[in-house]
């Protein structure tokens, strides 16, 4: 057998997975032992996670996270009332499947932003696509794409994710134009793909934060009603561990009930 043509026509084929494969096979010890489709089987088997691998790290830069942050290492030490069977339920993903929202809420450093992101990049490993965005320099990109005449193809793009984390919500009262591009935005993505929302305010004061009241309304029909919800509480998680030794793959931590008319162990409407 020609080891080094199959070996270079793997390469050229960008079989890369494969060609590691083959190249670990020749190097390990009893692989003889092994017949013809077993060894086949294991390298289509690499192959295949390579590809995903690839395709998880180009989703990953496209997102863009804030944060390097994952399901698997939210602290659940520190007393925040957080629902291990609920962000167990989210990270299932379930609820991204049927368009339904998750928002986020609680006090500066309560580790909103990091289990948002969390919950994003667990996304982003199941196949779903994921981007994330400051509610305040989207505000700004938004007006900037109105006058260079990109507004259109913005819009499509916060469309078509599949998963918008819109982080710092209702830093400031909006003006203008912005509640309305906000409702354009939310109205394009509603029962069809989902939001996630983290902000300083409770959801019962964001429609003051919104200028136009009848805008308002719109958006948080659309958002709220198939919405989980996740309030933190307690002290700022930058002033507990202020004082601490950080270690390996700490993160901060928080949860609340799932909304009203839905399961938090199911992701589903309660009948």
């Amino acid at each position: 057998m020609l080891v080094n043509p199959t070996m270079e026509k793997l390469k050229s084929l960008q079989l890369t997975g494969m060609l590691k494969a083959l190249e670990e096979q020749m190097q390990t010890a009893g692989i003889a032992e092994l017949d013809f489709f077993e060894r086949l089987g294991l390298l289509v088997d690499r192959e295949v996670v390579e590809r995903e691998n690839r395709r998880l790290k180009t989703r990953l830069k496209a997102a863009r996270l804030r944060q390097a942050a994952s399901i698997e290492d939210i602290d659940y030490r520190t007393p925040r009332g957080l629902d291990r069977s609920l962000i167990a339920s989210l990270a299932s993903c379930s609820w991204i499947a049927s368009g339904k929202n998750v928002l986020i809420t609680g006090a500066t450093g309560a580790g909103k932003t990091y289990i948002a992101c969390a919950l994003a990049q667990k996304a982003l490993r199941e196949g779903f696509s994921a981007l994330y965005k400051r509610v305040p320099r989207l505000l700004g990109e938004l007006a900037f794409a109105r006058a260079d005449g990109s507004y259109p193809k913005l819009l499509k793009t916060l469309a078509g994710t599949q998963l918008l984390l819109l982080d710092d919500w209702g830093l400031t009262a909006l003006c203008g134009e912005q509640d309305r591009d906000l409702l354009e935005i939310i109205e394009d993505r509603h029962n069809l793909k989902s939001t996630l929302i983290t902000s300083q305010l409770p959801v019962e004061s964001w429609h003051g934060m919104l200028g136009n009241p009848t805008v308002a309304d719109a958006i948080l029909d659309r958002l709220v009603h198939n919405a989980y919800r996740i309030h933190l509480t307690g002290e700022s998680m930058r002033k507990i561990r202020s004082g601490e030794k950080p270690e390996a793959g700490q993160l901060i931590g928080g949860s609340a009930p799932a909304p009203p008319g839905f399961s938090a162990l199911e992701g589903q409407p309660v009948a």
